[in-house]
């Protein structure tokens, strides 16, 4: 009987328990219910919202709008150049299509950033250009975030992408600055057909390598370098960010990517071989090519052994001055430091005597973008000081672009020394002016650029400091005997005037 008893307590406390989970299941059914429609509600009701803004933004006949998604379109850069070309050739080639360019600049007013583009990159379009000056531009700054720097700003450009198409909704969106993060919402919220122009992936195989190095570079600090677990932390987290960049730039109707370096990443990352295509940047080589240059001897075989036997016997002493120039914004990226470095060991190399440091100048031409850029060249500055180069050095900021032209003709070396860059525009432009050019040997530069032309050499490569002052020290010996500019061009100029034809028949 007790145990009947007992058996019927049982009962009645697992039915009590079994109530219990069932009152509190069906809530939390409920809810998941619920949320699940409002998760599938909002996006449809924001993209029926957007569109019907497109709708009665859009008079009747009114052809189609396309927008540049550009924050920085007044900085100056290589990047400022394939967006203001890209824009010429488009409104060339469809007379019925409207323009917006959605940027975080203040302070300017629209005829102030187009008459930057045309003193800069003697550039102007032949009709007007709309801009939405968006107000959260400081949400895709990297000082924003001093760390989880990818990822705040990948996070900050979608809400300054959202911003953008709160806006104004576009028929065609090109990411023209690498936010491929902004790619969903307009594609999937917006309802645009979309496309991007990719300089430089945000997240790449090669960081990847740097950090499993434990290799410190500009983007990866030095104590993380020293630390086995936070960099193998960082691994992981660059292999989770790189798989969101992936999923987010697949969804670009049309990529287009501006060197053999990018695409190799690109095509890694993105996975969409189908539409991805390199679209050289725009080069204004037409402006430098009209400079006169002196016909002399080709020097290519053993120009090694040359270099140095001239080096040696003091050779290369024919000009009064030699200028050493280097195009290219003041980004920790660019690497100024290695070019001081390097310019200082070439100075300690050629002496005091004729030839030497009286006869030589390093000038660093770049733009800055903001406070941080300012105070990097500060900083670089005082680096020259340190280094005793003061006097030989001289910076000149956001020239124009007759400044740029006379500077690039009457320089000796092009000096460019970012590791991977991605394409380098400024490279092209020194071949077109007529100087021989000091690359850094990866990326761009190494797979598009200084290659060799109908078997002879177009340039320089250079890896580090003592690489650079050894090859601008050969540059100098070689410079009364050698003429590369005459056959240096030939391909580049082909595939970079054909580029913005093909980015006109894509869109």
């Amino acid at each position: 009987m007790a145990g009947h008893e007992h058996q019927h307590h049982f009962s009645l406390c697992f039915c009590d328990v079994m109530r219990l989970l069932w009152s509190l299941v069906m809530p939390c059914i409920y809810l998941s219910l619920l949320l699940t429609l409002v998760l599938l509600l909002l996006p449809l009701g924001l993209r029926l919202w957007l569109q019907s803004r497109r709708k009665s933004r859009q008079p009747p006949g009114a052809g189609p709008l396309v927008a540049f998604f550009h924050p920085y379109c007044n900085a100056g850069g290589g990047g400022e150049r394939v967006l203001w070309c890209s824009l010429r050739a488009l409104m060339n080639r469809y007379p019925n299509m409207s323009f917006v360019v959605y940027t975080g600049d203040k302070g300017v007013t629209g005829e102030q950033i187009l008459e930057g583009a045309r003193q800069r990159f003697n550039i102007t379009l032949p009709r007007p250009v709309s801009f939405i000056f968006l107000q959260h531009r400081v949400l895709v700054e990297a000082s924003s975030y001093p760390h989880f720097t990818l990822l705040g700003q990948s996070l900050g450009s979608m809400f300054l992408g959202w911003e953008a198409l709160t806006s104004c909704v576009p028929d065609l969106y090109v990411d023209s600055m690498g936010y491929a993060f902004t790619l969903p919402l307009f594609r999937y919220l917006g309802g645009c057909k979309v496309a991007s122009y990719v300089h430089y992936p945000t997240v790449s195989t090669d960081m990847l390598s740097v950090v499993r190095e434990r290799n410190p570079r500009f983007n990866n600090a030095d104590f993380i370098s020293r630390n086995p677990l936070l960099s193998a932390l960082k691994v992981v987290y660059y292999c989770c960010f790189a798989l969101l960049y992936g999923l987010a730039g697949s969804c670009s109707d049309v990529i287009m990517v501006n060197s053999t370096w990018t695409l190799g990443h690109i095509l890694a990352l993105w996975r969409s071989p189908s539409h991805t295509s390199i679209v050289y940047p725009p080069c204004d080589v037409r402006a430098f090519l009209d400079a006169p240059l002196e016909e002399d001897d080709d020097v290519d075989e053993g120009w090694e052994e040359l270099g140095q036997e001239l080096s040696n016997e003091g050779g290369g002493g024919d000009r009064k001055c030699h200028s050493i120039v280097s195009v290219g914004q003041f980004r920790p990226e660019k690497d100024h430091q290695l070019q001081i470095r390097a310019f200082r060991k070439l100075l300690d190399r050629k002496g005091e005597g004729p030839g030497g440091r009286e006869s030589l100048r390093l000038v660093l031409i770049g733009g800055c973008r903001n406070q941080e850029d300012e105070e990097r060249v500060l900083m670089l500055r005082g680096l020259c000081e340190e280094l005793g180069v003061s006097d030989c050095v001289d910076f000149k900021l956001n020239v124009s672009f007759e400044e740029l032209k006379r500077e690039l003709v009457n320089a000796s070396i092009g000096l460019h020394t970012m590791w991977n860059e991605h394409f380098g525009i400024g490279v092209v432009e020194c071949m077109a002016a007529g100087t021989v050019v000091l690359a850094h040997k990866s990326g761009g530069p190494k797979l598009d650029i200084v290659v060799p032309y109908e078997g002879k050499q177009t340039g320089f490569l250079a890896d580090g400091e003592d690489s650079y002052a050894a090859a601008m020290e050969t540059i100098l010996a070689l410079l009364p005997f050698m003429s590369m500019r005459k056959r240096s061009l030939d391909k580049i100029i082909t595939a970079i005037n054909l580029s913005l034809i093909y980015m006109g028949s894509w869109i």
